[in-house]
């Protein structure tokens, strides 16, 4: 079992929707990571937006909240300044706001983020230190060659 880990808006929205093309992964995942998860409000946002464009109920999402699955543990207002500075930083890419919140846990907790999304593999927290990311193999991309 793995202890501790951030999680991001693709796994959680895989592991609600069996169609997705990732469903299988996360719920091999979800069974081998201990809870509760640690997320922010925007992921949460994110999630719930796609599970109800994929025709669930977004409350499944807060179900899981409810339930203690998954953790909120990021406040905004706490951390506006770092969370803009690493949006101008990544606004290449461009960084969304859920990704930034993310990231900001990451570098204050270290913990490893369960992902889809190849851009944490291009994130450095604190410019330098590269990400523990939890993510399929297949869906790894070429930023690493």
């Amino acid at each position: 079992m793995r202890s501790g880990v951030l999680l991001d808006t693709g796994p959680l929205v895989a592991y609600l929707y069996p169609k997705d093309t990732h469903h299988d992964w996360t719920v091999e995942q979800f069974a081998t990571l201990d809870l509760p998860f640690t997320t922010c409000e925007p992921v949460l946002t994110e999630a719930c937006f796609l599970v109800a464009r994929n025709g669930q109920k977004p409350a499944r999402v807060l179900e899981l909240v409810g339930r203690g699955a998954i953790r909120v543990a990021f406040d905004l207002n706490d951390e506006v300044a770092a969370v803009r500075t690493l949006m101008e930083r990544y606004a290449n890419l461009p960084m969304s706001l859920a990704d930034a919140c993310l990231m900001r846990l990451a570098e204050m907790t270290r913990l490893p983020i369960c992902t889809l999304d190849s851009d944490f593999e291009v994130y450095r927290a604190h410019r330098s230190r590269t990400l523990d990311l939890i993510m399929p193999p297949s869906h790894r991309s070429l930023h690493e060659a």
